[in-house]
């Protein structure tokens, strides 16, 4: 069965000193705001659609890689995944790198870097984002 979240952004002014409000509207976790200087400078409180994939690909890419251990007879106790989502004025998102630290017992470094990179390559995420290089640093804690 397919499912659809939604979300949704008002914005008010010009790109450099407007600004807007991005509503979690499926989830109902409430609003945050988002700006120019938020996306291309410091967050000051504020979000950006690069932090919003960021908080999409870590989450995805850690629930990927639970799967496929657990399908390996090797479930996770615990997956820590950072995903660092840069983006560059004129030029966009110039890439995403993926950090990883899990907790599996009975899997050596070898076994949890290529469930990684086997949950880098086909999380759900990563297969939207493929126009994007994606880099992964994966090791067992």
């Amino acid at each position: 069965m397919a499912t659809t979240r939604t979300a949704h952004t008002v914005w008010e002014g010009n790109l450099l000193e407007g600004n807007g409000v991005v509503t979690f509207d499926s989830s109902g976790i409430g609003e945050q705001p988002v700006s120019w200087p938020s996306r291309a400078e410091q967050a000051n409180g504020k979000t950006s659609p690069e932090e919003l994939i960021a908080a999409a690909h870590s989450s995805c890419f850690s629930m990927a890689l639970s799967h496929g251990l657990a399908g390996a007879g090797t479930p996770p106790t615990r997956l820590e995944t950072k995903a660092d989502v840069t983006f560059q004025p004129g030029e966009g998102i110039t890439g995403i790198h993926l950090t990883v630290r899990g907790e599996v017992a009975g899997l050596d470094e070898e076994g949890f870097r290529s469930a990684a990179e086997d949950a880098k390559k086909n999380c759900p995420v990563s297969q939207a984002l493929t126009g994007t290089t994606i880099t992964l640093t994966a090791e067992l804690a």
